[in-house]
């Protein structure tokens, strides 16, 4: 039987050197945004890879090192990062881990100390890197400058049109393949803006994007449209949901994913609802709330590109997401996805997206408590929503989420056949 190294605080740490080389491998968190965002940190001069691996080796690489009583998409990260660094695909002394810290009160950044000990015990000379603006991890900290904080954002703003345009195309298309194209040839496209130093011009780049995808040929067929919300991890990882947009498509349904620039502005305005609701420092509720500003500024101009086209259904005013919370949830309730979860159901039900899927993964109490919690209340606002939780652990299998899944779609195809 193999011995499991003793765990100490000595781990190997990341230096700015390991820049020119270590390769950096990144978990598959945001399945669409990271297309991008690696292509972004590596104009910097980074090595760095979204890992892909995706198979039950992974979820159970992520048994054996991980407690089984911590949440589901910790035991996902740690199983990706085993199974990849064991695969023997990489130089193990020259290769990094990269994972992002919030700086809030759950998983995303509580369980570095889990990753970092669990790939100590395998591979101790692979250093753990953290990402974050919080001041964690001050000794293994990624070197997250300003400038490269800037094209994240606007990378995010992209991918956000990108999947929210492709996956009101996929569905409809009438010659297959046709969404999945102009989708690789607008992650190039705004690649390139970053390449050459026009990524700011976002007005006119959205625009490209918004009329890429409007010239697919597409039916006029009505199909059920699911809206999908949850825990940030298990609501845009394919290996965390078990690929559950396509599992929408091959229903025959259109899959409606939230902008994943709801979940940043989300964090940034509850700092200025912290100095309102508790009194914290009046001068970073007053720096994040200018930061808010530009980001809506730049929102409502997107939104305005999409009512302009209109091809398709633009994305939530984040303004309104807010009012639609405050029918359900007080905005204190921050933990975790705290009072957007809701929102975002309130949301879709008030735009005709009645049929939502709520991805809950084990271990995950904020999620469950604003996420499964809110839905007796949302149904008695809204008499028609037809509302789906779903547990995402390592026993579940994919069968029953699928079943789950397909009674709440036999409701939802009576309701539109009505």
């Amino acid at each position: 039987m193999k011995k499991i190294k003793d765990y100490t605080n000595d781990y190997p740490k990341w230096d700015k050197s390991m820049k020119k080389t270590h390769k950096i491998l990144i978990p598959d968190m945001l399945s669409w945004h990271f297309l991008l965002i690696q292509e972004v940190i590596k104009l910097e001069g980074y090595d760095v890879e979204v890992l892909k691996n995706d198979s039950r080796a992974v979820i159970d690489e992520g048994l054996k090192h991980v407690h089984n009583d911590t949440c589901y998409p910790c035991l996902c990260v740690v199983g990706q990062y085993i199974d990849a660094l064991k695969s023997g695909k990489y130089d193990l002394e020259r290769t990094a881990l990269l994972i992002t810290q919030t700086g809030g009160g759950c998983r995303a950044s509580n369980y570095m100390p889990l990753v970092k000990k669990a790939i100590y015990s395998e591979f101790p000379q692979v250093p753990v890197v953290s990402v974050n603006i919080s001041g964690l991890e001050k000794d293994s900290c990624f070197d997250l400058t300003l400038k490269l904080f800037v094209k994240i954002l606007y990378s995010v703003f992209y991918c956000d049109s990108i999947m929210w345009c492709y996956n009101q195309t996929r569905p409809y298309e009438t010659e297959a393949g046709e969404s999945d194209r102009v989708r690789d040839e607008m992650i190039e496209f705004v690649t390139e803006q970053f390449k050459s130093g026009r990524y700011k011009r976002y007005a006119k780049i959205n625009e490209k994007i918004i009329k890429a995808f409007a010239a697919v040929k597409r039916s006029a067929e009505k199909k059920v449209r699911v809206g999908v919300v949850g825990e940030i991890y298990v609501k845009y990882s394919r290996l965390g949901n078990n690929r559950l947009e396509e599992f929408l498509v091959s229903e025959d349904c259109e899959p409606v994913m939230p902008p994943m620039m709801d979940f940043a502005m989300y964090c940034i305005i509850n700092v200025v609802n912290d100095r309102r609701l508790y009194g914290h420092g009046a001068l970073k509720a007053l720096a994040y709330k200018i930061f808010y500003n530009r980001l809506y500024k730049m929102q409502r101009k997107i939104i305005e590109q999409f009512k302009s086209d209109g091809n398709f259904t633009p994305v939530h005013d984040f303004e309104h997401l807010r009012n639609c919370a405050d029918k359900v949830l007080n905005q204190g309730v921050k933990m975790g996805e705290g009072w957007l979860i809701p929102a975002e159901m309130a949301a879709f039900a008030e735009t005709g997206v009645k049929n939502i899927v709520c991805a809950q993964p084990f271990g995950c109490l904020p999620n469950h408590v604003a996420g499964k919690g809110a839905i007796r209340t949302l149904k008695n606002l809204y008499k028609d929503e037809n509302i789906v939780a779903v547990d995402y652990d390592p026993s579940a299998t994919k069968v029953n989420q699928e079943n789950r899944i397909k009674l709440m779609l036999a409701t939802a195809r009576e309701n539109l056949n009505e």
